[in-house]
């Protein structure tokens, strides 16, 4: 560990969680613990758990969880030690150089390798764009309308057409193949050596807040497929987490942010004015995404391509946009089809004029729905008015439902109160329906989880009633302990749980997850801690539980150390092991308040 556990554990203790959590997403009280919705996937109904207590999170949609370390580097994309660096400096913790362990410094090191790398790149594109060999690129970015002060700004490239042109360039500055290949620049192949990620195409460098350098995007000149290629994910870059010009947009000082599909789309407008515009990087919009919009702004406009494309794009963004609490709006751009195509026909004045009309985008999805449905044909139109009521139930908030409910009713002409009636209806079915079983997928794709076994739930449930429990220790000292927790990483928390006890006759759980660094391993430590609710049992049916539950770990201990004795022929281990069971058959389990 590059800092020791004592330090660590101080920058911990002075975050409080809730807090922490609280300035990134809405949460609420909720008895003990506070919820808010899973800013990590996609979900309506939250199910995102904080707890003061424990000094922990775990979500029980889609599994995540950890101590506040484990959210900032979910959250924010960071290493564990950049991680403690935030919140070090966020509580006022001055964090001793010198502790830097050999491995911590290697990554670090490597980061910053890596950066250089980019800019050397970068700079090197830059070059080719303007030397002779760059002048079919140079004339292309010019016939769109770039000027050279936007060119230089946004660093724009080329990569010329010889395939390894950058490889050799690179190695000419003495890095190595090994250090190459995570950069995403290159391709090395034992038999043909290395080649360039990208040749002839212009080079979009692709900046992080800092303005740093984290990969590229590139346009192929001429024919050629793909037409857009990014860099691959590194240790710097991952596409669902970026936004192409935010380092320039967030400086804007405007209180709204614009939203494109394209790299040309920001360009354009940031030359013409609108200096607070963005990008996804060729990947549909994520939770990630949204999140970080919203810390710099609360109101989006959507700038999408006007085509079929560009819609279902906006269809499928803006849920996800919405359920960070941003309020949306939705730009007409027809009959052109980009913001880029707009522009060079309209100017920015008349570009201004249809920002001041964008359409919010409850009412966008509302206009999709009309062309969709004849409303000439009264079943059409019964069924256009059903799917609008279904979607007003969105609106939580009664006062805002009403004056959306009043909005439609005079937009198209329909009986108010019969409106108010049908979206009733269809929230009361709601209400009926909501105690059925609800499945989840998380933004990460791990899909449905999957059941756990007896024992697993059993040794999970006994970690999780042990740290808010500790009078159960005294109640079991004797009969189980950290050796009876057989499954894996259970075995390794169980350990902790019990020395942490030993020593400090208490168990912090946020303090064992910080003995462990991968998010992985913090999320599936949280999970473990995060079981059974003693509060849904009366005191009879909680002591049964755990006399089972006891009965059920213990047995499955003997077991195990059963088939080790067998397997290696230890026949005194087995006798032991013997004995313990017939003794635990005859035990029963009884434990008092």
């Amino acid at each position: 560990m590059l800092y020791s556990e004592e330090l660590v554990e101080e920058i911990r203790s002075r975050n409080d969680i809730v807090s922490i959590i609280g300035s990134y997403i809405r949460l609420q009280k909720k008895g003990s613990n506070h919820m808010g919705l899973c800013p990590f996937h996609n979900e309506k109904t939250p199910s995102f758990s904080v707890s003061s207590s424990k000094q922990m999170y775990h979500c029980f949609g889609c599994g995540v969880g950890g101590n506040v370390f484990t959210f900032i580097m979910e959250y924010e994309n960071y290493s564990f030690i950049e991680a403690l660096k935030f919140l070090a400096e966020r509580a006022g913790v001055n964090l001793p150089e010198q502790e830097y362990s050999e491995e911590a410094k290697k990554q670090s090191d490597l980061k910053g390798r890596l950066l250089e790398v980019n800019k050397q790149a970068a700079k090197y594109f830059y070059y080719q764009l303007v030397s002779p060999r760059g002048q079919t690129a140079h004339e292309y970015l010019v016939n769109r309308g770039l000027t050279e002060e936007m060119i230089k700004q946004f660093g724009i490239g080329y990569s010329n057409k010889y395939s390894d042109d950058l490889y050799k360039y690179l190695k000419g500055l003495n890095y190595q193949d090994d250090f190459l290949k995570l950069s995403g620049l290159v391709t090395i192949d034992e038999q043909r050596g290395g080649s360039d990620k990208f040749w002839n195409r212009v080079m979009f460098p692709i900046m992080d807040i800092n303005h740093r350098v984290i990969g590229f995007g590139g346009r192929v000149m001429g024919e050629g497929s793909p037409k857009y290629l990014n860099s691959p994910e590194t240790m710097l870059f991952d596409k669902s987490r970026n936004l192409y010009g935010l380092n320039f947009a967030r400086a804007s000082r405007k209180s709204t942010l614009l939203i494109c599909e394209g790299y040309m789309d920001v360009i354009a407008l940031h030359q013409a004015g609108f200096t607070n515009a963005v990008a996804a990087l060729g990947t549909a919009f994520t939770v990630f995404h949204a999140n970080l919009l919203k810390r710099y702004t609360n109101e989006v406009l959507l700038t999408f391509d006007s085509d079929t494309a560009g819609t279902q794009a906006a269809l499928r963004a803006i849920p996800i946009l919405k359920e960070t609490g941003l309020t949306i709006k939705v730009i007409n751009m027809k009959p052109y089809k980009d913001p880029d195509e707009f522009l060079k026909a309209m100017g920015a004045e008349e570009f201004q004029k249809r920002i001041n009309e964008a359409r919010s985008s409850f009412f966008f999805e509302i206009d999709i729905l009309e062309k969709e449905h004849d409303l000439g044909d009264p079943e059409q139109k019964t069924k256009f008015f059903h799917e609008t009521a279904r979607k007003l139930i969105g609106f939580s908030e009664e006062l805002e439902r009403n004056f959306y409910i009043d909005a439609v009713a005079k937009e198209y002409q329909i009986d108010v109160e019969q409106l108010r009636k049908l979206v009733n209806k269809f929230g009361n079915q709601i209400v009926v329906g909501m105690n059925e079983p609800k499945e989840f997928k998380n933004e990460a794709g791990k899909g449905k989880k999957t059941p756990e076994d007896g024992i697993t739930k059993s040794q999970k449930l006994m970690l999780t009633w042990l740290i808010e429990n500790n009078s159960i220790f005294d109640k079991i000292k004797g009969i189980i302990g950290a050796e009876d927790f057989t499954e894996g990483i259970y075995n390794q928390v169980a350990v902790l749980v019990f020395e942490q006890y030993e020593k400090e006759r208490s168990v912090n759980p946020a303090k064992i997850i910080n003995c462990f660094q991968s998010k992985e391993e913090q999320s599936e430590v949280a999970a473990l801690f995060s079981a059974g609710i003693r509060g849904e049992m009366d005191e009879a049916g909680w002591q049964k539980a755990l006399s089972d539950t006891v009965m059920k770990l213990k047995e499955n201990s003997l077991d195990k150390q059963s088939q080790k004795a067998i397997e290696v022929n230890d026949t005194a281990l087995l006798m032991k092991v013997i004995t313990e069971k017939t003794e635990l058959k005859k035990r029963n389990f009884t434990f008092g308040s």
